[in-house]
């Protein structure tokens, strides 16, 4: 396993070369503090770092797209926070509080959970959630759920695709024939697909009592106990500041 700070996948591009495990952690991490509030106002006042994070990650897995997106709709967020909050009322004002809400709080645990998702193969996942010591239980359905949206997406493009060239598309008068055309193949490709997925998992012998073989490597490197000490400095930093606040 390589120990670099970047490493190539498939499609020649660079991801973090952090282990599984502490990609879970990290987006757990941020879903407590940002999208739980645990900490209260201390943990506020390490929002940035927490908005911040997500940010770099996407950048560093050469993620642009996201990372444009989500440096867009941050920047936006806070200078409507800042400059229009103040002066408007009414429902624009919660119209525009809970875009501000949603972005800074849902937004970065969305980002990191896309993250998560395109940088981890489901080997890699499994073998972490082994390596964890998590039952099988768990594991089995958590394993087809991280497959699951991905093949929806890829049969949602197909759908859309096939649609386009029969010219079903948005605002052309066929509401209709969308909802029938493509609503209804997609839910009934999302149940086969959730059968296929599941039988997959079990024939790659997920259901077995024996321990399993994973050819995928995974371990703790450099860089996965220094995100564990930041991480750990973070929560010792709210900790700090919610003492001397109160």
């Amino acid at each position: 396993m390589q120990n670099g700070f970047m490493r190539a996948t498939k499609g020649n591009r660079s991801v973090l070369a952090l282990d599984p495990r502490t990609k879970l952690f990290l987006l757990i991490l941020l879903c407590i503090f940002s999208l739980g509030g645990a900490g209260g106002a201390a943990a506020t006042q390490l929002t940035p770092v927490l908005t911040l994070a997500p940010f770099l990650f996407l950048l560093a897995s050469a993620k642009w797209g996201g990372a444009f997106l989500y440096a867009t709709l941050y920047i936006i967020s806070h200078l409507l926070e800042i400059e229009v909050l103040p002066v408007i009322s009414g429902v624009p004002y919660i119209s525009i509080l809970l875009f501000c809400g949603a972005v800074s709080h849902f937004m970065p645990c969305i980002m990191m959970g896309y993250f998560v998702i395109s940088t981890i193969t489901v080997s890699e996942f499994v073998a972490a959630l082994e390596r964890s010591h998590i039952p099988q239980t768990i594991t089995i359905p958590l394993s087809v759920m991280f497959r699951f949206f991905p093949t929806v997406m890829e049969e949602f493009n197909a759908i859309n695709d096939a649609m386009r060239m029969r010219g079903i598309r948005f605002g052309g008068g066929h509401v209709g024939r969308i909802v029938e055309y493509r609503l209804i193949p997609l839910l009934i490709c999302s149940v086969k697909i959730g059968e296929e997925l599941s039988a997959a998992s079990l024939t790659r012998g997920l259901g077995t009592p024996v321990k399993r073989t994973n050819i995928c490597e995974i371990g703790f490197g450099f860089w996965d106990y220094l995100f564990f000490i930041l991480s750990f400095i973070f929560i010792c930093c709210v900790i700090w500041l919610d003492v001397i606040g109160g």
